[in-house]
């Protein structure tokens, strides 16, 4: 309960920013409520009028016009409710996404090796739709048939004590069936929306996977495992509509029971002439409409039980800690020259137990460039991810310009990198929002002068809508040579002082080797460079090689040196592949 109650805290601190709209809506709310609590006396007044008074024809006319009036009344004010709502609504869920999305691209790498993407972005969007459905209607409503069973009782107490005594010792069953069945409901919606994100997590990796998929004639294989994950959110949620199946007519029978209660006892007292038929009536309506609102808070309830199954998720997402801590004094680099080293590092990856990293002393000077040798899986892309402190040494230091790059600005210190990865990464927009990433607000002519570093003028220009030119999703509508230029490119656009490599030419015919090969050359003078490297060619052009084996530093050298050495690189190089 207590966690429940801290949820609730959580979703209502979002109305605050639309206090005003929400206070119109509450207005809506309770004058449309309170009006509805007028209609069964005046249909009560109207029976004993017609039937029991028999009163001239102006006064049915006046009770008509009056219940007109108050129809209007009530529809107007309803409007009122239902768009002040919306705007509370949508205003929220929107708020909410750009919150979870915003915690999610801050969020340590780290955290996103043991998620699915299609886990993470189903927060998102079935999540947070489930949240606006509550905010947007049931909060309202809510409130409405609070308004309309509080006016409700009092009201029918006033018509007849007897009556309304019969009628509440029925009440009671209502309320501790709604908390039986809420439980079981929040546990079965909270592994429902699980899931589904499980679903979802699946279905987004095999759609961004669909020509690994055709190329393997996978299609029934895939299909087949996304129909088991739905086939198992199918089944949890036939548990959740039993139980809402069982709850409903639980409340209908008790509802409609009453309602023959009433009927009894009041037709002996209109018969025994101690209460009106226009009283009865009215008292029917009242208690009518008092089990309506029973019956809405019950499917509120339910509802509320799912919302706060769904908002766990995401405020969970929300609590977890960014990677860039404010630090309270961070360290102040007055020169930036690109200076690498590390200092007896030692590394594992969360979750494993086997060091990946032993101990690793290197030093990178301003300026040079060192080619990191070994067989797959020796710790070399590690290494790379330790100076962008994607990841944190378990034992000694690295450090950037002589500073521990855990004592500097995170930010800052990125800013100074930048990488050319052998998979590129690109975002389905244009190709100059793809260049922009590296430096927003870039002006035309420094897109076009670092496309030209690039050696990807060319081909951009050749494009009807040149830098409008649309990349698909990942850069699909492009070769594997355009999108590394376009990745050279955003690497010149950045202007880093330390430039990561990890052999971007590896995948790529001659020709495009050798676009992207004269690039490169371009983009890595005077900058300091780490490169993964893969190639024989790339290996020859570094100033240095350190070669790697099972996390430690085997060898270091020049080509020449580490072949007449007659070690690991000169296995490897006799192979004309080096890792």
């Amino acid at each position: 309960m207590r966690e429940q109650l801290g949820q609730l805290r959580l979703l209502f601190a979002l109305l605050r920013p639309y206090r005003k709209w929400l206070g119109l809506a509450v207005t809506g709310v309770v004058v449309a409520a309170g009006l509805g609590l007028v209609f069964p006396r005046i249909m009560g007044r109207l029976v004993d009028v017609a039937l029991v008074e028999e009163g001239s024809t102006e006064t049915l006319d006046r009770i008509a016009l009056l219940l007109l009036g108050v129809f209007f009344a009530q529809a107007a004010f309803s409007y009122l409710r239902i768009y002040g709502l919306s705007v509370v609504g949508e205003g929220v869920v929107a708020d909410l996404r750009r919150s979870v999305h915003d915690r999610i691209v801050r969020l340590p790498v780290p955290f996103f090796d043991g998620r699915l993407t299609g886990e993470i972005t189903s927060r998102l969007t079935s999540d947070a739709a489930v949240v606006q459905a509550t905010v947007s209607g049931s909060v309202a409503s809510a409130l409405s048939q609070a308004i309309t069973l509080i006016g409700g009782v009092i009201l029918m107490i006033v018509l007849s004590p007897l009556l309304s005594l019969s009628v509440l010792t029925f009440l009671p069953l209502v309320i501790v069936g709604a908390a039986i069945f809420g439980r079981r409901l929040n546990r079965i919606s909270t592994e429902f929306q699980d899931e589904l994100a499980a679903a979802n997590a699946f279905a987004d990796e095999s759609i961004a996977s669909l020509r690994v998929v055709k190329w393997f004639t996978a299609e029934d294989d895939v299909a087949a495992r996304y129909a088991r994950a739905i086939r198992s959110s199918y089944a949890i949620a036939l548990r959740r509509a039993r139980l809402r199946a069982l709850f409903v007519p639980f409340v209908t029978f008790v509802g409609f029971g009453t309602l023959a209660v009433v009927l009894w006892i009041g037709g002996r007292q209109v018969l025994e002439g101690r209460l009106s038929a226009g009283d009865l009536v009215s008292f029917l309506l009242y208690t009518l409409t008092v089990a309506g609102a029973i019956g809405t808070f019950t499917g509120l309830y339910s509802q509320l039980q799912e919302a706060l199954g769904a908002s766990r998720r995401i405020f969970e997402l929300l609590g977890e800690a960014v990677e860039m801590p404010q630090l309270d004094v961070a360290a102040v680099v007055a020169d930036r020259a690109g200076s690498v080293r590390f200092d007896g590092v030692y590394f594992s990856y969360p979750g494993r137990d086997q060091e990946v990293l032993r101990g690793i002393d290197l030093a990178v000077a301003p300026g040079e460039v060192v080619a990191l040798v070994g067989p797959s899986g020796s710790g070399k892309s590690t290494l790379t991810q330790l100076i962008a402190r994607f990841y944190d040494a378990k034992g000694g230091s690295v450090l950037v310009d002589g500073v521990d790059v855990r004592d500097q600005d995170l930010r800052e210190l990125r800013t100074q990198m930048a990488a050319v990865p052998q998979e590129v990464q690109l975002f389905s927009g244009s190709i100059a929002e793809n260049l922009e990433l590296a430096k927003p607000g870039a002006t035309a002519g420094e897109l076009a002068a670092a496309a030209t570093v690039a050696n990807a003028a060319e081909f951009i220009d050749g494009f009807p809508d040149g830098y409008d030119t649309v990349v698909g999703e990942r850069g699909v509508q492009l070769s594997g040579g355009q999108r590394q230029r376009l990745a050279i490119a955003r690497a010149v656009l950045a202007d880093p002082r330390i430039l990561i490599l990890d052999e971007a030419t590896s995948s790529l015919d001659a020709e495009s080797e050798a676009l992207v090969q004269e690039a490169l050359e371009r983009l890595m003078r005077g900058r300091t460079t780490l490169v993964i490297a893969h190639r024989l060619s790339t290996v020859r052009a570094a100033d240095r090689l350190v070669v790697i084996a099972e996390g430690e530093i085997v060898e270091e050298g020049t080509h020449d040196e580490l072949v007449a050495a007659n070690g690991l690189y000169a296995r490897l190089s006799a192979r004309q592949l080096v890792g």
